[in-house]
């Protein structure tokens, strides 16, 4: 860190959407000092030379404060919205009728339009259709199965243009990755993010189909997929093997299925997560009331918490940050939460032995488990990683010990991805002379940042010999 200054000691990352609010280099470095560890960007909203923009200035305040500030641009997918209305907003009658039909005029006279091409073409008659993230419910009465629906109204209500359109029972046929998230895919990988977010996931080809994009592109760019729709919550062991990381996308979720479904669900798939030693984000309405208010509402104090407490890599804020009056304070107050949970935290951490030994990463696995568990029997201030990939970072994470993980590579693309990573604090080290030597240097390093004290048990992994640095092989415990 330049300046003197110091980030927050916390081991659950934050992600904060920047908007309107955070966007400037002042507003950015705020952020960042208050315990921003990821910038995310939603493609949903704004336009690519805004976004460059952002990413510029956030690169500007990584350079001026010594940190490596991960960078995440979520695509839209195949969002589906209604389009205009005139005189800005619309009474939908309990009971009454109403025609959803697809184009692109402005809704009056008891007709809506949608975006969706294949709308009268997929719903089937008796199914659901959802506006404004659930707040109004509609039922397919009849469609001429080219482009106009006849919808009963079930629970109506006050509709605003561009709201969105959830359709939970019906088999959409539009693809995952859009025309428009194609264009926003490419800016990304232009501008080397380290994440990108794919929404509406449905299966795990839609997340092979955006990896091979990237891997045409050769960029280092990991996948997060968003879950959600049921269909992915029904397929997500596959989903978690084939994604790089997991964000819990709780607004189109619960409108997507019964809302009282969602902290299960949540939990579950942390723990599968958890298992997989694959990163787990929990987002949406964590602290939505901060959009206008100066303190959240306990409710969300208590969410916030328990998505620690389970074991998430990192929690999220959206319009809070992008958009909110108070995107400071919103991330200070996270940053509170997190602390005194995992202060307060007396759970084990996650014990996973490897069971497979055919298992290609079997020995690298072996060794980041019992790192862990020799940590926790000598209470070891530190577990240092020499990695390429940021695996054997990302291992030990997922095992939640309590030294703290120093991830040492002398791979500058890994050093911003990881920091989405549960604990893991990274450093770029690229002297490789002998494992002796190294291990001695970093030693020093850490004393010098005053990381460890004369007297605390260090343990490191690295793999021999380390200038081929190839798997980790090695473990060793030593005292400052």
């Amino acid at each position: 860190m330049n300046k003197g200054m110091t980030l927050p000691e916390k081991q659950t990352k934050i992600i904060a959407t920047i908007g309107p609010a955070t966007s400037s280099i002042e507003m950015l470095e705020k952020l960042v000092l208050e315990g921003m560890n990821v910038l995310r960007i939603n493609s949903s909203h704004g336009d690519i030379e805004g976004h460059r923009e952002v990413i510029k200035n956030s690169r500007l305040v990584d350079e001026n404060l010594g940190v490596k500030t991960a960078i995440l641009v979520d695509l839209q997918g195949p969002k589906l919205r209604v389009g205009d209305i005139d005189g800005g907003e619309m009474m939908l009658e309990d009971n009454s009728e109403i025609k959803i039909i697809v184009g692109n005029e402005a809704g009056r006279n008891g007709k809506i339009f949608t975006n969706y091409a294949h709308f009268a073409i997929d719903v089937k008659q008796g199914e659901p259709v959802l506006l404004d993230d659930g707040k109004i419910r509609l039922e397919v009465l009849s469609s001429d199965n080219k482009s106009e629906v006849i919808c009963k109204v079930i629970h109506g209500g006050i509709l605003k243009p561009r709201k969105g359109l959830n359709l939970p029972k019906t088999e959409i046929s539009l693809p995952c990755i859009t025309e428009k998230d194609k264009v926003d895919l490419d800016f990304a990988l232009d501008e080397n993010v380290d994440w990108i977010g794919l929404s509406f996931v449905r299966n795990s080809s839609d997340i092979e189909q955006l990896k091979s994009m990237i891997k045409r592109r050769d960029k280092h760019a990991r996948v997060v997929a968003k879950i959600e729709k049921p269909e992915a919550v029904a397929d997500i062991d596959q989903i978690i093997t084939a994604s790089d990381a997991i964000m819990i996308a709780r607004g189109d979720l619960g409108v997507e299925v019964p809302m009282q479904d969602v902290p299960l669900i949540q939990k579950d798939i942390i723990a599968k997560c958890l298992s997989a030693g694959k990163p787990v984000i929990v987002a949406t309405q964590m602290m939505e009331s901060m959009i206008e208010s100066a303190s959240p509402t306990r409710a969300e104090v208590n969410d916030v918490a328990n998505a620690v407490l389970d074991g998430a890599d990192a929690v999220m804020l959206s319009a809070e940050t992008s958009v909110g009056k108070h995107p400071i304070v919103a991330v200070q107050t996270m940053t509170k939460i997190i602390q005194s949970m995992e202060d307060g935290n007396k759970k084990p951490f996650n014990e996973r032995p490897p069971y497979n030994p055919e298992d290609v990463r079997f020995i690298t696995d072996s060794v980041c488990y019992n790192a862990c568990r020799l940590a926790r029997r000598t209470k070891a201030k530190a577990i240092v990683t020499m990695t390429f990939s940021g695996y054997t970072a990302q291992m030990v994470s997922s095992q939640r010990p309590k030294a703290t993980i120093f991830m040492l590579t002398s791979n500058r693309n890994v050093l911003g991805q990881m920091n989405l990573v549960w604990g893991v604090r990274t450093i770029f080290y690229s002297k490789i002379i002998s494992t002796d030597h190294t291990i001695a240097e970093i030693k020093q390093l850490l004393i010098k940042e005053g990381r460890v004290n004369k007297g605390d048990f260090v343990i490191h992994t690295a793999s021999m010999p380390i200038a081929d640095m190839g798997m980790t092989n090695m473990l060793k415990l030593s005292r400052v």
